[in-house]
């Protein structure tokens, strides 16, 4: 099987996987994804092949939708296996899908290859911006997460299971975790798509607390 038919079926089934999610980690997150991990790679001239397969694949593992809350790419390694990908080839997208996820504020990024970055600010990108905002609620309403409470303040996580066990409410988020990615940006191309998606986040953060307070009101 060619390089483009194996993308295409990769393609075909992440979107029946993912196709009833309510999470903001549905099938269009993933293509966003991986569309803008293609357009970084263009730009930094990486293996698109390992990068289209990590992007397409990034969320399967995800320890946020597995039990265990683990995220060793086992069913991401079937699927290449079941494509007969070349092992060396197959070895190098589970690294970038063991690594590309956030995991705290205070937690090393473990990510070494330029193809691991490339996804790993492809998927930090739509973590941003307008669109960031509208997964962040998403994520919220489907943890049972409150929009905001005044009373509890945003932690900065020092660990993973610090990160992973927490429940505060979706606009700490922005403080523990969206509006630092700016800065975590890999990749010369992500970096100058960042600051303008970081933009609109500040200034919907200002929008949203005077109309918590009524300060928009005259």
């Amino acid at each position: 099987m060619n390089q483009s038919l194996i993308i295409q079926k990769t393609a075909d089934y992440i979107k029946q996987e993912f196709s009833d999610d309510s999470s903001g980690h549905d099938w269009w997150h993933i293509y966003r994804v991986w569309k803008n991990a293609v357009t970084i790679c263009e730009h930094e001239k990486a293996d698109l092949f390992i990068v289209e397969l990590a992007a397409l694949l990034h969320d399967l593992d995800d320890w946020k939708f597995n039990d265990s809350g683990d995220e060793t790419p086992l069913r991401a390694k079937a699927w290449l296996d079941s494509c007969n990908v070349d092992i060396s080839i197959a070895d190098k997208v589970c690294e970038i899908i063991m690594h590309i996820s956030y995991k705290g504020a205070g937690v090393e990024n473990k990510m070494k290859s330029l193809e691991g970055f490339i996804v790993q600010d492809a998927d930090r990108l739509d973590a941003i911006g307008a669109i960031g905002i509208g997964r962040a609620f998403a994520y919220g309403g489907y943890k049972n997460r409150p929009m905001y409470d005044p009373e509890s303040a945003p932690q900065m996580h020092a660990t993973f299971e610090q990160y992973k066990n927490s429940k505060s409410a979706t606009i700490n988020h922005f403080y523990e975790k969206l509006l630092l990615l700016k800065d975590m940006m890999n990749t010369a191309t992500a970096k100058k798509i960042a600051e303008q998606r970081h933009e609109v986040m500040l200034r919907f953060l200002d929008q949203f607390m005077n109309e918590w307070e009524g300060k928009d009101i005259t």
